[in-house]
């Protein structure tokens, strides 16, 4: 097993080293870090089959790493504070260690790790990694409760081609052209929802992916969306928005 340890406190970063090796002599300390930059950095290169990260890094918080390298690796989080759990298991965690740690709350770790990856070799699934992978992905709300006619009712968010404000308050719109108002802002709206299936071309309309039928060219640089329902106002973007637009169409 290939591991990297992520700790800027020299003494534990070497403690765990230790452990490791004593614990699991097969494994291989591809390397150590000792702050987000550096570990940035050396994960651009290196795919570990396991990841022993602190929280409170010399530069920052480690979560930070998520956002600049896609790791698909199960990572054990070893901190002095409790308050991150919750975070630290959104981030791929599948351990949280408090320190000032003991062998046996490493080799509880490696065990956990090692019987989660033999659960599935057994059971013939995707491995470990794969899993970790899609739960961390931000699938994004599902539904949205709305309420017209003096009645509640839900809208799957796969059906609603965009959202837009009027008169200071957000509207959801569907495929079939039906429209609510929504209690919370826009920022909010785009916050909940996938940023993989939604894109905000501008201050007023947050719209999905399914619902853009074209694009062209519109004066002073800007792009002009088209969706497959009309919308009241021409769809702007604006050219400093255009790059990032098209890139997410691209990443899609």
């Amino acid at each position: 097993m290939n591991i990297i340890i992520i700790e800027d406190e020299f003494r534990a970063a070497k403690s765990l080293q230790n452990l490791i090796s004593d614990l699991k002599p097969d494994s291989k300390i591809l390397g150590v870090y000792d702050s987000i930059e550096t570990s940035i950095e050396g994960l651009k290169d290196i795919k570990p089959d396991l990841i022993f990260m602190d929280i409170h890094l010399s530069d920052g918080l480690s979560f930070e790493i998520f956002k600049s390298v896609e790791i698909t690796c199960p990572v054990v989080f070893c901190t002095a504070f409790d308050q991150y759990m919750l975070d630290a298991f959104k981030s791929k965690g599948v351990d949280y260690v408090l320190k000032p740690f003991s062998k046996e709350d490493i080799a509880e770790a490696l065990r956990k790790v090692d019987e989660l990856k033999k659960f599935f070799q057994k059971n013939d699934l995707p491995d470990l990694e794969f899993i970790i992978q899609k739960m961390n992905q931000p699938a994004g709300k599902s539904n949205f409760l709305v309420f017209k006619n003096q009645k509640y009712t839900t809208i799957p968010t796969e059906d609603i081609a965009y959202f837009y404000i009027h008169n200071e308050i957000t509207h959801l719109v569907t495929f079939t052209k039906e429209q609510f108002p929504l209690t919370q802002p826009l920022g909010q709206v785009a916050e909940q929802v996938s940023d993989k299936q939604f894109f905000r071309v501008n201050r007023q309309y947050l719209v999905n992916f399914k619902a853009i039928k074209e694009m062209e060219h519109y004066f002073q640089r800007k792009i002009l969306v088209k969706l497959t329902i009309e919308t009241p106002e021409k769809l702007l973007i604006n050219k400093e928005k255009t790059h990032s637009f098209f890139t997410w169409l691209e990443d899609r």
